[in-house]
């Protein structure tokens, strides 16, 4: 092989490389970031459509390199998530570097049924080894109080979440969890809004729809438009965070 050949020959395996390289690197760069918690999050089928989780507009907010999984789903508490064995793949695959969202306690509250409800003490177990298990893979969790519900009385906006907020705030507190402050951020919409205004942000369906022929009013669940203005929400709160992921936003 002469000079000139064995130069092309190098100059090619070094282009090579490169290329496997900068691939592999770009490959690295991809986060993930999981969701984990109940409907008011959660993808929705068809037929339940106006109904949508937040979670499901998440992605638009975000650059081609960030992929939302959302894995909520209705009706799930820290226990029932658990126990039906919905985080252990997540936990499986988490990268170094993902995110883990856990927004929980509209049904943890719910104490009068066994297999869903938890008490304050179990809640914040819960909590705190749902953020152990997501550090320990190297990845980041981030704690979010529950949205509030649209339950107005005589024009006044009521907290229904009891202290499981005050939970999620105190675990984000002691282990040092970044923490959207869902419940904060979801009243002070609801509050500037007004009580007939609001009804916009959810499922509040007429009767005569295709999948709801009785009509429905819906105070827990999201419209698209409500889904939308939620998941703006916690892009804002990414951005206060000073997240990394805020970099890849949009």
């Amino acid at each position: 092989m002469n000079i000139i050949m064995k130069n092309k020959f190098y100059l090619a395996f070094a282009l090579a490389a490169l290329t496997a390289t900068l691939s592999f690197t770009f490959i690295q760069k991809k986060t993930t970031l999981y969701i984990i918690g109940d409907s008011t999050a959660a993808n929705k089928d068809p037929k339940t459509y106006p109904e949508t989780g937040w979670g499901m507009a998440l992605q638009s907010f975000f650059k081609s390199d960030v992929t939302v999984d959302n894995r909520a789903l209705n009706g799930r508490s820290t226990k029932s998530f658990r126990a039906e064995k919905r985080w252990d793949p997540i936990l499986a695959q988490l990268n170094p570097g993902d995110y883990v969202f856990v927004e929980f306690g509209h049904n943890d509250e719910k104490v009068d049924k066994p297999t869903v409800g938890v008490s304050l003490a179990d809640f914040k177990t819960n909590l705190i080894n749902y953020v152990k298990e997501t550090r320990s893979k190297k990845a980041l969790p981030v704690l979010l109080t529950p949205i509030s519900r649209r339950s107005f009385k005589n024009g006044v906006l009521i907290d229904s979440h009891g202290d499981y907020p005050r939970i999620t705030r105190q675990v984000a507190d002691s282990l040092q969890v970044p923490l959207i402050d869902m419940l904060v951020k979801t009243e002070s919409l609801l509050n500037r809004l007004g009580e007939e205004p609001s009804v916009k942000l959810f499922n509040y369906v007429d009767s005569g729809n295709v999948n709801y022929p009785n009509g429905k009013k819906d105070n827990t669940h999201l419209s698209p438009e409500g889904a939308k203005q939620v998941a703006g929400l916690v892009v804002k709160g990414i951005k206060e965070l000073k997240l990394d992921l805020a970099k890849k936003l949009k």
